[in-house]
């Protein structure tokens, strides 16, 4: 499908305190192959979200102890954690330790997710996103891993209030654009 097309159907399903707030925009270069496309997402005239076909640098390292060090990402820590840390501890760690160690496996764990979500953003992944957004459920959009789906599917007219309060727990979990967006939409 031609990008106009898709273009149109995206905004169509925008909700309407947004319309005209939101605007999606790709740009390519058919004579220059060597040259990358631009896609990017724009709210009130600002590019808030930008995707490039050539993977953005990302300082892996750096960015992997931001979000460990973000006093704002709470992950949820249970028994079966801890207890598969104190097996392969072989119980030699005091039980206080056994916690840190749990949430810090589970933080590296949401930041490499966050970073190869990061990572994968390119305008061909985001045309492609757009149509399996066009031809999907809008359940599916918002359970997905994917971060261009969730924020097509917060912006979209059909996911109504009660829904978008009762994902605020999810939203934790989520990359800090969709939480951007989630923001937005309240």
């Amino acid at each position: 499908m031609a990008w106009s097309k898709i273009k149109q159907q995206l905004e169509s399903f925008l909700c309407p305190a947004l319309i005209g707030r939101v605007e999606y925009s790709a740009t390519g270069y058919r004579y220059l192959p060597d040259k990358p496309g631009i896609c990017y997402i724009m709210v009130d005239k600002k590019k808030v979200l930008n995707i490039n076909d050539i993977t953005t640098p990302i300082k892996w390292y750096q960015s992997d102890l931001e979000i460990k060090n973000d006093p704002a990402i709470q992950l949820p820590i249970n028994n079966e954690e801890i207890e598969l840390i104190r097996e392969d501890t072989k119980g030699l760690v005091p039980e206080d330790r056994l916690k840190v160690i749990a949430r810090s496996r589970k933080i590296s764990e949401h930041a490499k997710e966050l970073l190869s979500a990061q990572s994968s953003l390119c305008k061909s992944n985001f045309i492609v996103a757009a149509n399996t957004f066009l031809s999907s459920p809008i359940d599916e959009s918002i359970e997905s891993n994917d971060i261009v789906l969730n924020i097509l599917a917060l912006v979209d007219r059909r996911v109504g209030k009660k829904r978008i309060l009762n994902m605020s727990e999810k939203m934790k979990l989520k990359h800090p654009i969709v939480q951007y967006f989630y923001e937005l939409r309240l």
